[in-house]
């Protein structure tokens, strides 16, 4: 999957750029690679006013060449995927002064869609799930209810190809209004931060 990555120098840049029209919102991304209607990307933002870049999954609407002499750039636009909607309201918000700019991640997550399976430490009883984003700092992952903040979570990960999962311990950190719950990974060893480092190497070269 490619990745579109788009810096504006202002917030105002940006604004010239969101597409207002689209149902589900999106964005023009300068690119010379000619991308077909329906591919899905991940666009990559960068906008002042946001804490960290921020990577949407998102499909191409259409692209178009470049015209040096009408100054015109080969670019694409995109719209965001439906299930992108937190995200979307967060950029809106967060950059037309809606929405207070939260502290800077260490890390930027990236879009994923991977099965998991999760158990709290109070329980043995693995449960099916999937992440939305991950990084080094952290992930957010999909639960049939809100678990409670600071609740210590074990995820079972295996990727395609491995023979045996991947053990990651976090703890919930924060709650969205679509169910989604924001976990910080824990490291008990380096070891830990190791094999987390080399699944999100991994997730990206594949996307």
């Amino acid at each position: 999957m490619h990745i579109l990555k788009v810096r504006f120098r202002t917030n105002d840049e940006f604004e010239e750029h969101y597409q207002e029209d689209l149902a589900g919102g999106g964005v023009f991304c300068p690119t010379t690679i000619a991308l077909e209607a329906g591919t899905a990307v991940i666009v990559e933002l960068s906008v002042p006013a946001l804490p960290n870049k921020l990577l949407i999954r998102s499909k191409v609407r259409s692209w178009r060449p470049a015209l040096p002499r009408l100054r015109v750039r080969a670019g694409a636009v995109v719209e965001f995927n439906p299930d992108e909607g937190d995200k979307r309201v967060f950029l809106l918000g967060t950059v037309r002064g809606d929405i207070e700019s939260p502290r800077k991640r260490q890390h930027s997550r990236l879009p994923v869609e991977i099965p998991i399976q999760y158990r709290t430490h109070e329980s043995a009883d693995l449960i099916d799930s999937k992440l939305g984003e991950i990084s080094v700092g952290g992930a957010l992952l999909s639960t049939p209810s809100p678990l409670p903040i600071d609740t210590e979570v074990i995820l079972e990960i295996t990727l395609p190809g491995s023979v045996s999962p991947i053990s990651i311990s976090g703890k919930t950190t924060y709650h969205l209004p679509t169910g989604g719950t924001g976990l910080k990974f824990l490291y008990r060893d380096s070891g830990g931060s190791r094999r987390l480092r080399e699944l999100v190497r991994r997730l990206r070269d594949e996307s």
